[in-house]
């Protein structure tokens, strides 16, 4: 008994597994619009997911301690982070005490204290707002300023969303 070597048919041919030059082509240009797709698809995600990712991180937070706030001198404001947002606290010059969101109404910017005209100030389009009140007093803001509760405590102050 011999055996044969397990030789292929002389009338069959070995199967070419090599890849064309189009084939190559056609799976280059699938992944780079696939790509493509991802990177227009996600910042378009981002950008319609945020305010419902930012509304509910900030409904979460309800109260802030400000150690040593008490401290601030008269005249001046406090830039803080209430929950994801900014705000700020500011102790006026009849030792009155205010806090509101520094985020302004009309596209988001961060908003400044101005305590020589004793008013809040958003640089990006002249949103001005009363510092006392957080109402828009000028400039394209559609309306106030978020106001919160400011509770003097031992050691700081407690600002609270109403």
């Amino acid at each position: 008994m011999s055996q044969e070597p397990n030789v292929a048919p002389y009338d069959s041919e070995p199967e070419d597994h090599s890849f064309t030059r189009r084939g190559f082509v056609k799976v280059a240009l699938g992944g780079v619009c696939a790509a493509y797709g991802v990177a227009v698809a996600y910042p378009v995600y981002r950008y319609l997911n945020s305010p419902v990712e930012k509304a509910a991180a900030a409904s979460k937070v309800r109260e802030v301690k400000l150690p040593d706030a008490d401290q601030l001198p008269k005249g001046s404001a406090l830039m803080f982070k209430f929950g994801t947002a900014p705000a700020l606290l500011i102790h006026h010059e009849d030792d009155t005490w205010v806090s509101m969101s520094a985020v302004c109404t009309h596209l988001g910017c961060t908003v400044e204290f101005q305590p020589a005209q004793s008013r809040i100030f958003c640089a990006c389009h002249g949103g001005e707002y009363d510092a006392r009140t957080g109402a828009v007093t000028g400039g394209p803001p559609p309306k106030a300023l978020e106001v919160y509760t400011v509770t003097p405590m031992e050691g700081g102050m407690t600002i609270t969303r109403s």
